[in-house]
């Protein structure tokens, strides 16, 4: 590193300090707003009462021999810098033709660690709203029209929207790539990114008129598993004040060295898809193409996870919120009632009969299978296998991080998504992954192609007024409010939550029994230490452990 550059990164450090106290200093150049910010200046858009800067470097470009390390500071840059276009999206493969979720994610890059701000004009120590887009963790974008933060900083807010390294080249474990650490750590580099980015905000949002010390990280999906990680990961710890968990799912996760619930380890799994790809060394695997890399990897059956290696992850995801490790904030998390409905592949093939199914289920639960057949009935086959899915990977993670958050002292609140409307519910996507998305940025006309397309009826347009309220009022002050809409009382009393249904409306206790079952299913699989959980439940369940003591 260049003396030149560790001056200005010093420079840059020293005016951190001075953040809480900094302001929105924008100037007008050519009609377009530039902010001086300590890690330069940009020069982004004017759109009506919101400043809109893309594509902004938060770290360096993560190529050559900084593919697969920690992100490093950004490159400093001279002068006005253009933030009037997205920057590119990270390497991914190309979306299968025909899914609803397709959309075009424009010029992809390894040089794709940058950040959107929606900022306005008005701002002065805003709360700030960072978004982490979802995609299984090997596709998406912050550029996406759908993630357009124009209207949410409409409702007093500066919204952030990041990249982060995706599949192979955001997640591979490889012990090559341990042995080059201090940590003797490898994997989570999409994490370590996401924590760069945060940080990067932490220093510089005060410019754009944003309050570093109230800080929101929201998620769907991929990016609410990253919530997760961030709020189990000890180097994110004090980069963010709320967190929003929207489909997340707390599942069972590769540890670096060690064989544990039936998971491969990471450095194992690194080491076969090397030789799958031909690759003798991490040389190899560092000289190879980008793209190759990225659309050959999946093509082998590796998918990327974070993986616990003690440092950045330290624990399973269950085992620290247990512990009450994870970062004591108020959290808002829920779920979607048609989740598998446009997500069939992660459910198993629905059987032949409901004798077959009640077999199945009674081979598999045990004495919890009376339990478990009144909660998913062999009456309606197709409804309970869709509920069986949903409900283990995302309606138990949702209520469960209300409930540990709730254990901790901190407000949590608790919602399941069931607003429909005629085109989803024609194509039998009725409340489907990911469909609140539009309602919570208020984007229901920036969807994907062959997104089922929301008319803006009177009922979508209060919903689309009740989770922006919400979500932008819980970023101002931990509370989530809005405007001629019912009360969202934590789940703390009587286990409140708040049905997004044809409108808003507050209710308790959500799907009586479901938690409590699932809870105990996935203790009993801890306690035995070499079953996995989520992925294989309902009729495709392993024989169910026996009871255990640590399991009250």
């Amino acid at each position: 590193m260049s003396l030149q550059l560790k001056f200005r990164q010093l420079v840059r450090r020293a005016a951190v300090a001075l953040a809480a106290g900094f302001t929105l200093s924008t100037t007008v150049l050519g009609g377009a707003p530039v902010v001086e910010a300590p890690a330069g200046t940009v020069r982004g858009d004017s759109r009506g009462d919101v400043n809109v800067f893309k594509g902004i470097p938060f770290a360096a470009p993560p190529v050559g021999e900084s593919r697969w390390k920690a992100p490093k500071d950004a490159l400093a840059w001279d002068g006005v810098r253009d933030a009037q276009e997205f920057g590119a999206s990270c390497m991914q493969p190309v979306r299968t033709t025909g899914s609803i979720y397709a959309d075009d994610v424009g010029t992809m890059s390894e040089d794709c660690l940058n950040l959107n701000i929606w900022a306005p004009k008005d701002a002065e120590k805003a709360g700030v709203f960072v978004w982490i887009h979802g995609g299984a963790l090997r596709a998406g974008s912050s550029s996406l029209s759908m993630y357009d933060g124009t209207r949410l900083a409409q409702k007093g807010i500066v919204v952030v929207s990041i990249n982060y390294r995706l599949g192979v080249l955001g997640y591979l474990a490889h012990p090559e790539l341990s042995a080059e650490t201090a940590d003797n750590v490898s994997g989570n580099y999409g994490l370590l990114d996401q924590i760069k980015a945060l940080e990067w905000v932490r220093d510089n949002i005060a410019a754009f008129g944003g309050d570093p010390e109230n800080l929101t990280i929201a998620g769907e999906s991929a990016g609410a598993l990253s919530v997760m990680y961030l709020m189990a990961s000890p180097p994110a710890r004090g980069l963010f004040h709320k967190a929003v968990a929207q489909s997340a799912y707390m599942i069972t996760t590769p540890e670096l060295r060690e064989n544990r619930f039936g998971q491969i380890p990471g450095e194992a799994i690194g080491t076969w898809l090397a030789g799958k790809l031909g690759a003798s060394s991490l040389q190899d695997l560092r000289a190879m193409d980008a793209e190759m890399l990225t659309n050959e990897a999946p093509k082998t059956g590796y998918a990327p996870f974070g993986t616990i290696d003690g440092k950045i992850l330290p624990r399973q995801l269950v085992e620290v919120f247990d512990r009450g490790e994870q970062a004591p904030v108020p959290l808002i998390a829920g779920f979607n009632s048609g989740e598998i409905r446009s997500l069939r592949f992660l459910m198993p093939p629905k059987p032949e009969n409901a004798d077959v199914y009640e077999a199945a289920i009674r081979a598999g639960y045990g004495e919890l299978a009376d339990a478990f057949l009144t909660q998913y009935p062999a009456s309606d086959l197709e409804e309970s296998m869709l509920a069986i899915t949903r409900d283990g990977m995302y309606g138990w993670t949702a209520e469960r991080l209300v409930a540990k958050q709730t254990a901790l002292g901190v407000p949590a609140y608790l919602y399941i998504f069931d607003h429909g409307y005629p085109a989803a519910d024609e194509m039998g996507l009725h409340a489907f992954h990911a469909s609140e998305l539009p309602y919570v940025f208020g984007t229901w006309k920036k969807t994907a192609p062959l997104w089922p397309k929301v008319l803006g009826n009177t009922a979508d347009l209060k919903t689309v007024a009740g989770m922006m309220g919400y979500w932008s009022s819980f970023t101002k002050d931990g509370v989530p409010r809005a405007e001629d809409h019912p009360a969202w009382q934590p789940y703390a009393e009587g286990e409140a939550y708040m049905y997004f249904a044809d409108v808003p409306r507050a209710a308790h206790e959500l799907l009586p029994g479901m938690y409590e079952l699932h809870e105990e299913v996935v203790c009993r699989r801890r306690a035995k230490g070499d079953v996995s959980w989520n992925w294989n439940i309902g009729i495709i369940s392993p024989p169910l452990p026996a009871k255990s003591t640590e399991c009250p």
